[in-house]
Order: structure tokens, then sequence, then C-alpha cells
């Protein structure tokens, strides 16, 4: 599967088949939550979060997958990612783009 962020794939004339999407919702637990309350008195990177958002785009992109290799597509266009609060230490994250095949 070829994942792009372009509306075209050189070389490849695309037959669009429709958008496609995944997205999952991640937590940290109590303990890391605190830790990384604490690290914001002295700034520099929270890894828990940055490792949390890592693992949510992940999962998110790979149901995105899953949802265009059911619909036979041989790529996917367009993609884009969007993420949110959902609560304290909770986010959101949506991956979603053009499922396409070629002609």
């Amino acid at each position: 599967m070829i994942l792009v962020n372009t509306d075209f794939i050189t070389g490849k004339e695309l037959e669009t088949l429709t958008i496609v999407k995944g997205s999952t919702i991640q937590s940290k637990h109590i303990g890391k939550d605190i830790l990384s309350g604490l690290k914001t008195i002295v700034g520099g990177e929270l890894t828990a979060y940055t490792e949390m958002i890592n693992e949510a785009r992940a999962i998110a992109t790979k149901r995105m997958v899953q949802e265009a290799e059911s619909l036979e597509a041989d790529a996917i266009i367009n993609i884009r990612y969007s993420t949110s609060n959902v609560m304290q230490g909770a986010a959101e994250v949506l991956v979603y783009g053009t499922a396409v095949k070629f002609r």
C-alpha cells in the first residue's frame, strides 16, 4: 500500500474510490501523567506523551490502511492527521485520506 500526502502519485493514473479513515484515543496511566506534570515545571520533552502520540498515530494509520485494503485500494493519497485532547492525559488521533486504485 502506497501512502502519500500529495494528490497524485508520479507515473500513475488514479481512480478515486472513497475517503478512508482511522482513529484511536490513547492515554497514559496516572503515574506517567503526574511525572509529566512535574516535568513541565523545569521544561523539556514529555517523552511519555511523545510515545503515546506516536503509538496512537501508528494505530490510526493501520486502521485506515485496513479500511483501504478492504476496498482493494492500491494507495491512499492526500493523507492528513488531526489530534485533539479528549480529556486530561488523553488524546484522539484521526487520520484520513482518499483511497485510490491504479488504472
